[in-house]
């Protein structure tokens, strides 16, 4: 690399640290985004936290959430994460002007990879990274999407390199580029960009067929392969422990052929379609990827004094209410449950996209123009059934994922891409001006048009009314005022996106009439296109997004209910039922909480809630030692409710019931006394056992130590005895050992463990001992050791090649 080159690279480097931090500026002063959902996983992973500080160890295993469940998707450091060390090191700034610069840089060397010059290339990175979707995913803390997101560029980047034969280069670049996205751990949005590569092999594919040089794909293809492999298998502690959990998960199939109303439940093999396409992008939706506020902006918007909205609540009940209820309007006029804000990708970078429909040629522009169009016709989910159904029965893994509309991130990297090598040839001398200004004119007549259809669409097939208004309905005339605010927000993003058109074509046409030169139009679409995207992303990510860092740290006291419950020190549960218990992850840093908060919650357990908790069983509430109940009282404080009758940590029951399925197995807990009998499966059964045990009056057995990872207890019977413990069963890792011998125990009463206990004086311990995590770990140490030697070889190989050629 040119000594001059190195300067330049890391002036754009300084420039992407400058331009994050400006953003994120409170960032500066130690202050941090309050996340909603890293707020709950600070809950759900206090008792992981405090095992490593205490252990200096992995637990792989938490009992503070969902009563129990393997800690691998909530946090886990697996052995041989070398990874983990250069992602560190890439991410040095604060949290989320971190993610940040990792958008620019990524992207920055993928316009390296396609040859841009580096003026265009730190456009398009700027024009990537301040996109409207991968900003505003930081207020709800989808820290881990945006990670994800972060590297696809990367990965995009070692593949070109190796469509274009730069082998030894793209080789490396893709393993490790891989290894990385492989290492953030959002399986989805990794998925997602496998799609992307995959329209990208089958357009050059086909290149290759038509060009005889089909011996040339395959050998590029098992170089991307190798590379691939390798990255993944340098992750492979964490593929193969999240996808032994997944078959336990919500994700996978589920034995219940009935509803929680005992009617015949539809079999699937993943997530329900409704709850698959639950976030759905309407059709005339996608308009808000270039017409920011086309439905309204997020689910809430802030009206100025202006509006209709303010005016009539101000007539009505005065500035003071007018100033407070304009603050959140319910604008949003879309079907989708909730928007944080529009997918907006901007107006001045999807009128060069389009630029690059005319301009550019050959398979570059195949491939992205294809991807951009699948994904938009994915995202919109429910609303084009025709695909989306397709999809989620036939294609592997796509009915394991929720949220369709986020598949439009392939849309995010696509357009950038093709808006830059839009101008890379304009800018270029091989393309005669002729073709320039044809191209430029049906872009901006093209794209013009689309825009002026999108606002009569919108007009001619909606009511501009909210799935909302309801909320609107005590106040006459306040929903009418609501709707005519709607359409002034479209007309006026619309007339702002056709300006924003008109100055971008205006300032190309003067390059090309010899008005302005090239780093002028240059510097004038930096400014564009930061206007453009700035603009409308601090509308909804802004500094008043930012709070002290000490309450984002620390962001749970110990309220009084807290406190009372704290008093008890023995091992037990707690139900919060103040909100659905299955979406909370607060109470888990306090104490051992029967409910949690996950996407990828045990699916046994989940059923459990949905067919029993939510009935109010206490019978099975007792049974997982539910100790305690948060409740709301009349005021609606909370308070705590000793709950007497809790199983306690384990007990002997009298009687098994053997049951052959698991509809059964939910069946027997409708009427099951949780204190005396249990309900076993015997599908899991190898050998006969006892189904009936003798009364044993002085039989005890408690809880002597729990310790995450290991529990242990201790029981002393005159007769042999049948245990249930108030743990849940996880075949994959839980074993049981009595006085130091390893034996049998069983899943029973649908989610619990049992197992039987000999007369005697015995220790009893269960030891969480996950083989995957010792095999996945070898595996990625043999996967580092082949990247970094055949990365090595290949190179010196190559500079031994060249010196011969010299």
């Amino acid at each position: 690399m040119k000594k001059e080159n190195i300067f330049k690279y890391l002036g754009v480097a300084v420039l992407f640290v400058f331009a994050s931090l400006l953003y994120f500026h409170p960032v500066l002063k130690g202050k941090k985004i309050s996340q909603s959902d890293i707020t709950q996983f600070q809950g759900m992973a206090k008792e992981i936290n405090d095992y490593r500080a205490d252990k200096n160890a992995e637990p792989y295993w938490t009992g503070a959430s969902f009563s129990g469940m393997p800690a691998y998707q909530i946090s886990a450091y697996y052995p041989n994460d070398f990874v983990r060390v250069i992602d560190k090191t890439l991410r040095f700034l604060p949290r989320p002007a971190d993610y940040t610069f990792l958008y620019f840089l990524s992207f920055f060397v993928l316009m390296m990879a396609l040859k841009v010059d580096w003026r265009l290339a730190t456009l398009g990175s700027l024009a990537f990274g301040f996109s409207t979707y991968l900003i505003i995913i930081f207020i709800p803390g989808h820290n881990a999407k945006a990670h994800a997101i972060a590297y696809m560029p990367l990965v995009l980047a070692g593949v070109l390199w190796v469509f274009r034969k730069k082998y030894v280069l793209g080789f490396i670049v893709t393993g490790f580029a891989m290894a990385l996205e492989i290492y953030v751990n959002h399986i989805q949005m990794t998925y997602y960009l496998g799609f992307c590569l995959l329209i990208l092999g089958i357009v050059e594919l086909i290149h290759a067929i038509k060009n005889d040089e089909l011996t040339v794909f395959i050998k590029k293809a098992a170089v991307i392969i190798s590379a691939v492999v390798l990255g993944i298998g340098a992750n492979s502690s964490r593929i193969m422990a999240m996808k032994e959990y997944a078959d336990f998960s919500t994700r996978g199939k589920s034995e219940l052929t009935i509803n929680a109303d005992r009617t015949e439940k539809k079999q699937t093999t993943g997530l329900d379609k409704s709850y698959i396409t639950e976030y759905s992008y309407a059709k005339l939706e996608t308009f808000n990827l270039f017409i920011p506020r086309y439905m309204g902006g997020g689910t809430f918007e802030e009206l100025s004094e202006d509006s209709n909205f303010y005016k009539l609540i101000e007539k009505r009940a005065g500035k003071k209410v007018a100033d407070d209820y304009s603050k959140q309007v319910l604008t949003y006029w879309g079907d989708q449950t909730i928007i944080e804000a529009p997918a907006y990708i901007g107006a001045v970078i999807f009128f060069l996209f389009f630029l690059g429909i005319f301009l550019v040629k050959g398979k570059l522009k195949q491939w992205l123009v294809a991807a951009t169009v699948f994904s938009i016709l994915l995202s919109w989910g429910r609303n084009f059934d025709v695909i989306t159904n397709f999809f989620i029965d036939y294609i592997p893994l796509y009915n394991k994922f929720r949220a369709v509309s986020s598949i439009q991130v392939i849309a995010e990297l696509c357009v950038p891409i093709l808006a830059i090598l839009a101008l890379r040839d304009l800018f270029s001398k091989e393309i005669n001006n002729v073709q320039k200004r044809k191209a430029l004119e049906k872009a901006v007549f093209t794209f013009g048009g689309v825009i002026v259809l999108g606002f009569v669409l919108a007009h001619v097939f909606s009511t501009f009314e909210g799935i909302r208004d309801n909320n609107y309905k005590d106040l006459v005339g306040l929903i009418d005022a609501v709707i005519a605010d709607r359409k002034a927000m479209l007309l006026s993003d619309t007339i702002r996106s056709l300006v924003l058109v008109i100055l971008t074509g205006g300032i190309l046409w003067l390059f090309l009439k010899d008005k302005l030169k090239k780093n002028l139009v240059i510097v004038g679409l930096g400014v564009l296109v930061l206007f453009d995207l700035i603009s409308v992303d601090k509308r909804y990510v802004n500094q008043e997004d930012f709070t002290n860092s000490r309450r984002v740290d620390k962001p749970f006291v110990a309220s009084n209910v807290d406190k009372q419950i704290l008093q008890d020190t023995t091992h037990f549960r707690v139900g919060n039922f103040v909100g659905n218990p299955m979406q909370d992850g607060t109470t888990s840093y306090f104490h051992q909480s029967i409910g949690g908060y996950h996407a990828a919650k045990m699916g046994r357990y989940s059923e459990l809630f949905e067919y029993q908790i939510a009935k109010n069983n206490m019978q099975v509430l007792n049974m997982l030692n539910t100790k305690y109940f948060i409740v709301a009282d009349n005021k609606g404080e909370k308070q705590a409710q000793l709950n007497p009758y809790a199983n306690g940590n384990a007990w002997f029951v009298r009687k098994i019931k053997l049951v052959d399925s698991a509809n059964k197995e939910m069946m027997a807990l409708d009427s099951l006394q949780t204190k005396f009998e249990a309900v076993l499966d015997n599908r899991q059964l190898d050998q006969k056992i006892n189904l009936t045990f003798d009364k044993d009056s002085t039989a005890t057995i408690a809880l002597k130590k729990y310790d995450v990872t290991e529990l242990t207890y201790e029981s002393k019977t005159t007769k042999k005895q049948f245990a249930v413990f108030s743990e849940i069963f996880y075949k994959d890792g839980w074993n049981a050992y009595i006085d130091g011998q390893l034996v049998p125990h069983y899943r029973v009463n649908y989610v619990l463990r049992g197992m039987i206990v000999p007369e005697g004086k015995h220790t009893i311990i269960f030891k969480f001992e996950p083989k995957v995590i010792q095999q996945g770990g070898l595996i990625s140490l043999i996967s580092y050791i082949i990247l970094i030697l055949v990365s090595a070889g290949w190179l010196l190989y190559d500079e031994k090649k060249k010196k011969k050629l010299v």
